[in-house]
């Protein structure tokens, strides 16, 4: 397989994570690199500047190719076969551009949240519910359209905590009370452009607790017909805090059953869950998703975040609490599997199931 791709917002965080990710990938070739009108008709080096916030270096392929404007949405589709979209918008027109493109017969891999409610856009966690693909030619029927289509991936926070409880929904999960400890990375930003992160902590990040609550709904709910519908259960509380971390999110959960399972039988529905990612051996796929630590201490950001190429799931310290039937923390990296490294697991499985 061979796809030509483009990236959207390409000099933002999110952005600068595609081009790393996508820069020896064995499918994707980045023909197309696309921003602002700002800077639109500056190579990619110039566009980014000094705002290059990863740890690797830009890659060099990408350092003299001209940054196309994203608003010009024939020039950019007619030279990719898709695209993934990673904007800093308002919402309202984020959600005309990704028309716009889908419109155009380019097909949208997107990490904004513009669309994930949007009834018939799939927003799709590659491991939990992969037959929510099975809604785009619904949506290809609204839009007019042969090729094009929007697909979302879920917020990054979600990662931290709905793939440890999804292999456990057979046992009725009742609900679930999450707060999560963010890092600044997910608002976009390093400790050298915000120094005052350093020893602190905000216990507020605007509309996430809303997304946090109710995005697995979505994950968990069902296609029907021209829509996917909302699951009822489980129910879902959250608290989300900015921490001084650089990357990274931690999670804290305490859940409820219906049948309440033993210690020993979660932790092994963890180490046995597998899903279509995996089955299909996709590039971008950790070979194990959930990793449980057995040690009081683990895991720990600084030393679990890249497991996997940042693309696995940590768990730890599961135990009976006495106010619900168990907790448990969890881990991801947000800008990796929570953000441009889940866009580019999606793209693969849309690839693989021919949909791209």
């Amino acid at each position: 397989m061979n796809f030509k791709v483009g990236i959207i917002g390409c000099t933002g965080m999110v952005g600068q994570r595609f081009a790393t990710l996508l820069e020896n990938h064995p499918w994707f070739t980045v023909t197309a690199l696309a921003a602002s009108s700002n800077s639109a008709g500056k190579t990619y080096k110039e566009a980014v500047g000094k705002r290059w916030a990863m740890e690797k270096p830009m890659p060099k392929a990408y350092e003299d190719m001209i940054v196309m404007d994203a608003a010009k949405v024939e020039e950019v589709a007619a030279k990719v076969d898709f695209c993934f979209c990673a904007v800093n918008m308002p919402k309202a027109e984020i959600l005309a551009l990704e028309e716009a493109y889908a419109k155009a017969e380019c097909p949208i891999v997107s990490n904004n949240s513009a669309n994930r409610f949007t009834p018939d856009v799939p927003m799709i966690i590659p491991e939990i519910n992969p037959e929510h693909i099975e809604i785009i030619p619904a949506q290809r029927k609204r839009l007019g359209t042969k090729r094009g289509f929007i697909a979302v991936k879920s917020n990054c926070s979600l990662q931290s905590y709905v793939p440890a409880l999804f292999p456990l929904s057979k046992y009725g999960i009742k609900r679930a009370l999450v707060c999560t400890y963010q890092a600044i990375s997910g608002a976009g930003k390093t400790f050298e452009t915000w120094p005052e992160m350093v020893d602190n902590l905000i216990p507020y990040i605007g509309g996430e607790e809303e997304k946090s609550e109710r995005e697995p709904l979505k994950i968990w709910g069902k296609v029907n017909g021209d829509k996917i519908e909302l699951a009822e259960t489980p129910a879902f509380t959250a608290q989300c805090l900015r921490v001084p971390v650089s990357d990274g999110h931690f999670a804290a959960v305490f859940c409820d059953f219906e049948n309440k399972p033993t210690k020993e039988q979660i932790i092994e529905d963890w180490k046995n869950f597998a899903g279509r990612a995996q089955e299909l051996n996709l590039p971008s796929a950790p070979k194990q998703f959930l990793n449980y630590f057995v040690e009081d201490n683990m895991p720990q950001t600084k030393l679990h975040r890249n497991l996997e190429n940042g693309m696995a799931i940590s768990l730890g310290r599961l135990r009976e609490d006495t106010q619900y039937d168990y907790k448990f923390v969890g881990l991801s990296h947000n800008t990796l599997r929570g953000a441009a490294g889940g866009a580019v697991l999606l793209a693969e499985l849309l690839c693989a199931e021919h949909y791209i």
